[in-house]
């Protein structure tokens, strides 16, 4: 699973309970769509995994909303033995045809907060752009039952931010507040000074199970020609909620604004935040 970036400015990442559990669920309805159009995450994410998480050669790795793969992959490469686990079918089958025949990677299609963990305790909990759809009472307790003394949780989250090109994200807000009557006038991507992890160390402290939140941040850029632009927006959760006759207005307006005055390419700017931190005490 991935964040969903329903607008040009980010809304609410924190849905409550009802919205979550729809929401979460659309994210399956085209898992091919959804893993050809969703960019993966940095090289140096994965280079801080290891070193701030441990999530290197050997470690074991419980990564929870695989989504179709974009982390998985990348964690078995460098050596890691990783259990994901993904509640969507046709995303777990993507991501189980990717891995297949690899060493050191299962997919297990459940629900996180009632899986049944293993006895044995992995070394990394991972969410990556995921934690955010789980539900918040025991989100962060059930990281730390399934970890080792000392184990970490990874969480990793991605925000659009100002950047890129930036003139056609505030011309599209026209767009959006033609076709999606819940969109807030006047919304524009928020710099990436806006956004800190805060919120989550605060979480984490409260649970009284993990010591402090050390936070890494990348800022990516991705060009995507009109059509890639609209899978992207094809695949994110509040877009598929639309119904069908303003979904497509939507992306037909936004396809002809790059079409026209952006030349059939625009750029998009992200930050990509990783927050770990590792548990305090041995699992009772």
């Amino acid at each position: 699973m991935t964040a969903d970036h329903p607008s040009p400015a980010p809304r609410d990442d924190r849905p409550d309970e009802s919205r979550r559990a729809r929401l979460g669920r659309i994210f399956d309805e085209d898992a091919e769509l959804y893993d050809r159009a969703r960019p993966g995450y940095p090289d140096a994410l994965f280079d801080d995994l290891a070193g701030m998480a441990g999530a290197g050669p050997g470690s074991r790795v419980l990564e929870v909303g695989c989504g179709t793969g974009q982390a998985t992959v990348p964690l078995v490469r460098r050596g890691c033995r990783v259990v994901a686990v993904e509640p969507g079918a046709r995303m777990a089958a993507v991501a189980r045809r990717k891995l297949a025949g690899v060493a050191g990677a299962e997919v297990v299609t459940a629900d996180f907060e009632t899986w049944a963990l293993p006895d044995e305790p992995f070394d990394v909990v991972l969410a990556a752009t995921s934690f955010h759809w789980l539900d918040p009472a025991v989100r962060v307790t059930r990281a730390a039952d399934a970890l080792r003394a000392g184990g970490a949780l990874a969480v990793v989250r991605t925000q659009h931010v100002r950047g890129g090109t930036e003139e056609f994200f505030v011309e599209v807000q026209r767009c959006y507040e033609r076709f999606d009557p819940a969109t807030p006038p006047g919304l524009r991507p928020a710099g990436a000074e806006a956004y800190d992890m805060a919120e989550h160390a605060a979480e984490v402290a409260r649970g009284g199970r993990f010591g402090p939140v050390a936070v890494r941040r990348y800022e990516p850029e991705i060009t995507y020609t009109t059509e890639r632009y609209v899978e992207l927006l094809r695949t994110y959760s509040g877009h598929r909620a639309l119904p069908e006759d303003a979904r497509r207005g939507l992306l037909e307006c936004v396809a002809r604004l790059i079409d026209g005055r952006y030349g059939g390419r625009v750029t998009k700017r992200y930050l990509v935040e990783l927050a770990v931190s590792r548990t305090v005490r041995a699992v009772q």
